[in-house]
């Protein structure tokens, strides 16, 4: 019985790993099309075909940052999950699916040392996973999430785990 109360008890600190490396993941990736300009990445929308280039450049540019954002800090995990997840699936059937699985192509060897091509799909995988794994099974310790369901009256602990402790 004490180790499953245990289980239970960690159990609730799953989702923080998660939340700050995809959360990080996303300002990250949002912070440099920002720092670079939306511009620069509106080009490349548009050699991809994708409708209003200039428009889809800075609305990515923000979804990626407000909503690493709110995955980080665990705040409407559920509800942004969603577009960050659909901008996953959107980049890897326009971009990345050509290139294969792996997001390490080695292309070549060098005096310098391995030269690489354009990644695979494999990280846009990991972060849907990601994501889908949040969306299930909450956000988690230490989540804004957390906090409000707590000010709702609703129990911090899952249901399935309310009867172990």
């Amino acid at each position: 019985m004490f180790k499953l109360r245990n289980k239970v008890l960690l159990s609730q600190w799953v989702a923080l790993p998660l939340r700050l490396v995809i959360g990080f993941g996303f300002m990250a990736h949002g912070w440099a099309k920002l720092s670079r300009g939306p511009s620069g990445f509106a080009k490349l929308l548009t050699q991809i075909g994708a409708p209003l280039p200039e428009k889809t450049a800075w609305l990515s540019t923000f979804v990626e940052l407000l909503g690493g954002l709110a995955i980080f800090v665990g705040a409407f995990v559920e509800l942004v999950s969603v577009p960050l997840i659909v901008m996953m699936l959107v980049a890897m059937f326009t971009v990345h699916l050509k290139y294969g699985f792996s997001s390490i192509n080695m292309i070549g060897l060098t005096q310098n040392g391995p030269q690489f091509g354009p990644p695979g799909y494999e990280v846009n995988l990991l972060y849907i996973a990601g994501l889908l794994s949040l969306i299930l099974g909450g956000a988690g310790a230490l989540s804004i999430d957390r906090l409000l369901s707590r000010k709702g009256g609703l129990s911090e602990r899952p249901k399935e785990h309310q009867h172990a402790a």
